[in-house]
């Protein structure tokens, strides 16, 4: 530890990209906030606040371990790397190096999460993917498609401008809290406040208008909206005549759509619908925020081009105030996006799919014969593993036992590999299956740079060195990849940041240097380093409206023989997968179990009071939970929050077949009373 040293770090938590002072003093560590940092303002929310406990915690990982008949053996790191690569080259041999999938972690570095995909397409492999395959990846398959890029717009900052916010499937209050102050600010300046969600959480106490509409019925509200603003002209017409395509398709569709049948599906009121379309529509700046209540659907990405048609059909893209605001939820999703750990793309968002990509790649790296994409998703690994395809995997900080859906099918998955390498913090229900388990350093012990929601990148330094002998990803990754023979040098972070520079466009101009010397990081694109970076995008350019494509399937079991509606989430102690938050000995005991909340009226039918013990049956497995008695809940509706181990046992879902990311929101479960 450097005693008496104040190192500026990111937070490790949500995708805002909140920043904090690490002070070591006499042996202790103490966080000192930034008054003045452009996201948070010097707030944090109770992980934050609460992250620095992770850092000295008793379960960290320190040695590496091997298992050997089912007993953990600690060995020498050589030895151990030694070992997982010798296992790698001999599955490679024996059944072809896209036998091996990789799945990366969205909490590493940049340059780590770069380095990691760059090793997996190296040794061969097409098979790189994330857990923005469980969350975004229809936001970067629609905006990408429609607005040229699958980012947040506009930095969050700039909500404070914005006349009328709307916010789809977000509990941000809970989720992404640092964004409440700046809603608050739009709000105390005169702005409408519109919240969809089914449930009324938090967030929508902020709400001037909450639209409790029937889960999974966006589509639904949206082109009903759309359906308003154009039969009342309310369509910004020179925006649409200057900067976009395809109106007049949309225009013909539109003026086909029953706004009966939204006012059906929706459960909403025709009223509570115009309102809400004359609030977006009239506001001179108006801002739509969304997440995982909006992709986390079989039809995800037909959500998020609906968000966008609303958005371009106002002209409320490409101003201040006005844009498109996904919530990332990991600290470096947006950047495991941008450095391509994705199965379709390479970094950049090259088409993993197009030989002239794959090309430019190879005269960076040398190498000639690059794997031709796409890959298996995360999803996909699991089912490719179980059929015999993929013999081995290596895992970066995931934790698919607790994250994926069908958990039940991914511990047979993992049970059945040949080989399983784990690159974590902790021993995690997933590092448990593992044959090799490599220490980490955490996002305290190690220096690199990270990406949050509104695409700024910012440098995070080293506050001290890890207890044991755990080590940074990028030397982990660096040390595997000499040995399988990729590469022969030790990588630092600096020389990857330059070399990503090189590779990743929207990157150019933001080198190690700049990142040093910058305050508040620099937002991407940024070309080259006399560019300043790019708050705002499409401010210029044109983009295409889609014609939509959507259905809502009612299988009409909900309310029948105790079928409910199963609606994942998150709360506001907890992260992801929980391997994390589980140990924050400050909030945990606010959470300690996965409670699944039910309306009063469904318990009183079923006989049950707060505290009792509920069965929930899904199609692929089942488990045992407490309910909490929850008015905010409608009827025939469960909330689960998915930190938890068992969650995912229930959850059983179809894929949206765009973006292949698994329908969460789309599940049910029959309810049995214990």
């Amino acid at each position: 530890m450097k005693t008496g040293s104040k190192s500026k770090v990111i937070c490790p938590f949500c995708g805002a990209g909140c920043a904090f002072f690490i002070v070591t003093k006499s042996n202790s560590l103490n966080i000192e906030y930034i008054s003045d940092h452009p996201v948070a303002l010097g707030a944090l929310c109770p992980k934050g606040n609460s992250s620095i406990s992770i850092v000295k915690h008793p379960d960290r990982l320190k040695h590496p371990l091997v298992k050997s008949e089912n007993e953990w053996i600690e060995l020498p790191w050589n030895d151990a790397l030694n070992l997982a690569a010798e296992r790698l080259l001999d599955i490679k041999k024996r059944y072809g190096a896209d036998s091996v999938g990789f799945l990366a972690s969205a909490r590493a570095t940049n340059e780590e999460i770069y380095l990691f995909q760059k090793l997996a397409r190296l040794f061969g492999s097409p098979h790189i993917d994330h857990c923005a395959r469980l969350c975004h990846a229809p936001s970067l398959v629609a905006l990408k498609d429609m607005l040229g890029s699958g980012a947040m717009t506009n930095p969050i900052s700039d909500l404070a401008n914005s006349d009328c916010i709307f916010v789809l499937g977000s509990n941000f209050a809970e989720t992404h809290p640092v964004v409440s102050r700046w809603v608050w600010d739009a709000k105390d300046r005169g702005a409408v406040v519109i919240v969809a969600d089914p449930r009324r959480t938090i967030t929508t106490r902020i709400a001037d208008l909450h639209l409790q509409l029937r889960s999974g019925s966006d589509p639904y509200l949206l082109y009903a909206m759309m359906k308003v603003i154009v039969d009342r002209g309310l369509c910004d017409y020179q925006f649409v005549r200057e900067r976009t395509e395809g109106f007049d398709d949309l225009y013909r569709w539109l003026h086909s759509f029953d706004l009966k049948e939204a006012v059906k599906f929706t459960g909403l009121s025709e009223r509570e619908i115009v309102a809400a379309a004359c609030y977006y529509a009239e506001a001179y700046s108006a801002a739509l925020i969304y997440c995982m209540g909006i992709t986390q659907h079989r039809n995800g990405t037909e959500n998020v081009r609906a968000c966008a048609n609303l958005a371009l059909l106002c002209g409320k893209v490409g101003a201040p105030g006005s844009g498109i605001f996904p919530l990332r939820g990991q600290n470096n999703v947006q950047g495991a996006c941008d450095m391509g750990a994705l199965a379709d793309y390479l970094p950049g968002y090259a088409d993993a799919s197009n030989h002239m990509e794959l090309k430019k790649l190879s005269r960076v790296w040398e190498k000639s014969d690059l794997p031709l994409g796409p890959g298996y998703t995360v999803t996909e690994m699991t089912n490719a593993s179980l059929n015999g395809k993929i013999k081995a995997m290596v895992i970066l900080g995931e934790n698919p036992v607790v994250s994926d859906p069908e958990a039940s099918g991914v511990k047979k998955a993992l049970e059945k590999l040949e080989f399983l390498l784990v690159i974590d913090l902790f021993m995690t229900e997933t590092a448990r299956y593992a044959d090799i388990l490599l220490p980490a350093a955490c996002w305290a012990e190690k220096e690199g740079s990270y990406t949050n929601t509104e695409r700024r990148v910012q440098w995070s330094e080293k506050a001290l060195d890890p207890d044991g002998d755990a080590k940074p990803d990028l030397w982990i990754i660096g040390e595997l990849g000499k040995r399988l023979k990729i590469w022969g040098y030790t990588p630092r972070p600096d020389e990857i940041l330059r070399e990503i520079n090189r590779v990743v466009p929207q990157y150019g101009g933001i080198t190690p240097e700049r990142l040093r010397l910058s305050k508040n990081g620099l937002i991407w694109p940024c070309q080259n380093e006399s560019h300043p970076g790019t708050p705002i995008l499409h401010q210029s350019g044109r983009f295409k409206f889609h014609t939509p494509q959507f259905a809502i399937e009612d299988k009409g079991k909900i309310g029948k023989n105790n079928i409910f509606k199963l609606i994942t989430g998150r709360l506001v102690v907890h992260y992801n997968s929980g391997s994390m938050s589980r140990r924050l000995s400050e909030l945990f005991p606010y959470e300690p179990i996965a409670s699944v909340s039910i309306n009063p009226e469904d318990a009183a039918a079923l006989g049950l009071k707060n505290g009792d013990e509920v069965k929930l049956i899904g199609e692929s497995g089942e488990g045992i939970f407490q309910i909490r008695l929850d008015v905010s809940v409608p009827p025939k509706t469960l909330f689960l929050p998915f930190h938890f181990p068992g969650v995912n046992d229930v959850v059983t879902v179809g894929l949206d077949t765009s973006s292949r990311t698994p329908g969460f929101k789309d599940a049910e479960c029959r309810l049995e009373v214990v």
